[in-house]
């Protein structure tokens, strides 16, 4: 009852309560985004979402425009306070988990909720194995198990493992767990980073 109803209908009451701040509060990085560099304010991305379709996730732009992709060596994302790609704004809004906040307009299209597996790149799906695909039966989420946990400081293939408990135990209780530790962690901005190349 509450993976197939429950959860969507909370998502779209907070995402409603949400929207008006959050839009207030991406203007005012926008101005702030234009006055450093002029470039676009949203970074607007294709994602793997529920059931393996694609979707196009939205993100405060915190790099450089045109900024070269780099990634670590199992494929995912480098990310590090000291990767020269960031803008002074990007830099901030990263630690401050920030640059997530347009996500929210993501759940209330329903592409996305809360808390859920974070999303991959749609050509991820090609290295997934049969257990790991599993993060596909729910909607990615702005946080999740490893965001509120671990952040960035573990794996690609390990954070896809904590992906499949979570489906396995997908419950309120776990949720709400999850969205207490990510306030948590958003505000000892502990793992936000990670050096690994």
């Amino acid at each position: 009852m509450y993976k197939k109803h429950i959860k969507r209908l909370l998502d779209l009451i907070f995402a409603t309560l949400l929207i008006p701040l959050i839009t207030i509060i991406v203007i005012i990085i926008g101005v702030c985004i234009k006055i450093e560099d002029k470039g676009p304010t949203l970074y607007i991305a294709d994602r793997l979402g529920k059931n393996g379709n694609i979707y196009k996730m939205y993100k405060v732009r915190s790099m450089k425009v045109n900024a070269p992709d780099i990634r670590n060596t199992d494929g995912s994302t480098f990310n590090s306070d000291s990767d020269p790609r960031l803008t002074k704004v990007g830099l901030f809004i990263r630690k401050t988990s920030l640059d997530e906040l347009p996500q929210i307009y993501n759940v209330f299209l329903g592409n996305m909720s809360f808390i859920g597996p974070r999303p991959d790149l749609p050509e991820h799906k090609d290295y997934y194995t049969k257990e790991e695909i599993k993060k596909l039966e729910v909607s990615p989420g702005i946080s999740g198990y490893n965001q509120a946990f671990y952040r960035n400081s573990t794996s690609w293939k390990e954070r896809l493992k904590n992906d499949v408990y979570y489906v396995n135990h997908l419950s309120f209780t776990l949720d709400l767990k999850i969205l207490m530790q990510t306030i948590k962690s958003v505000i000892l901005k502990k793992g936000v980073f990670s050096d690994t190349k």
